[in-house]
């Protein structure tokens, strides 16, 4: 059995896996880029691929695919409570996107092993009413800090270009074991990563300082340049200061204590203006900061 369907003015322009998540099922990733690749999901007669962008008028055809509608992603529906503790990150919000400061411990997106995700909560929310969240950059589920949600398509483009032309910045704060010698620097290193049992290597740099360091633990700075997945986990790990609390790439062993990673501020320009936003630095990561007699600069002491 075969399916058709036009594309719309307010589709135009949408990747074609979005496309087919939004308006045939929200099956994970891995599935729709099987379904392309085999010919299950054609445009205009053709495969193409999932990073392919359909045009007004397109005709997207679809042949008889077994979905499997008890995907857990699918399945979560987030209470009041969850709605109402997230929406309470928020730090601003316009009416094309908002910016919040995630907590620890939960994910941005859902999955096949993951339930509770912010884009699922939000979209429950009052504030996205009109449109879906969309996601215009990503934290790692155990990473705490500054991140955007756009209300609408046009501005989630928006946010993606400046991203890929990196005319965003980021600066994160963190906690490393052991003391650097160089109190700053910039790291350089060829990253790998899997993607369908394929090595794919890419450079990832980030510059760094130090602001204070004590009984064998550094308080860092960091600023990276390119996004690759885990950069800053894997880096610091690569040279042999890992985050505390990095159950994945740290190799002091497994630790109960949260990931000492805070996506501390983010900077970037709209109509030649300074827009600039910053998250308050989260309760447990100043408690072990006492701890090992480490102290805040001035200049961070109010984001206590």
């Amino acid at each position: 059995m075969k399916r058709s369907y036009r594309v719309t003015n307010d589709q135009d322009g949408q990747r074609i896996d979005r496309w087919f998540k939004k308006n045939i099922s929200n099956v994970p990733q891995s599935l729709i880029e099987k379904f392309l690749r085999v010919g299950k999901i054609k445009i205009n007669k053709k495969k193409v691929k999932s990073s392919q962008k359909i045009k007004l008028n397109n005709i997207i055809e679809v042949f008889d695919l077994k979905l499997n509608t008890n995907n857990k992603k699918n399945n979560y529906i987030p209470t009041k409570k969850n709605i109402k503790d997230n929406v309470s990150s928020i730090v601003y919000e316009n009416e094309d996107y908002i910016v919040i400061n995630k907590k620890s411990g939960i994910a941005v997106q859902g999955g096949t092993k993951i339930k509770s995700n912010l884009v699922d909560i939000f979209a429950k929310s009052k504030i996205f009413e009109k449109d879906k969240p969309y996601t215009v950059h990503r934290l790692d589920k155990e990473t705490s800090g500054i991140l955007i949600f756009a209300k609408n398509r046009k501005t989630a483009q928006f946010f993606t270009s400046l991203f890929r032309l990196r005319k965003i910045h980021k600066i994160y704060l963190s906690i490393c074991h052991g003391e650097f010698k160089n109190k700053r620097g910039e790291l350089i290193h060829n990253l790998e990563r899997f993607e369908k049992n394929k090595k794919i290597i890419e450079k990832a740099i980030t510059q760094y300082r130090v602001i204070e360091q004590n009984l064998g633990f550094s308080l860092v700075e960091m600023r990276p340049i390119t996004g690759r997945k885990h950069q800053l986990r894997k880096q610091t790990s690569i040279i042999g200061h890992p985050i505390v609390g990095d159950n994945k790439y740290s190799f002091f062993g497994k630790s109960k204590k949260s990931l000492m990673l805070h996506a501390f501020e983010i900077k970037f320009l709209i109509n030649k203006k300074k827009i600039n936003f910053t998250a308050k630095i989260p309760k447990y990561f100043h408690d072990f900061l006492n701890s090992k007699k480490i102290n805040l600069p001035g200049y961070l002491k109010s984001y206590i």
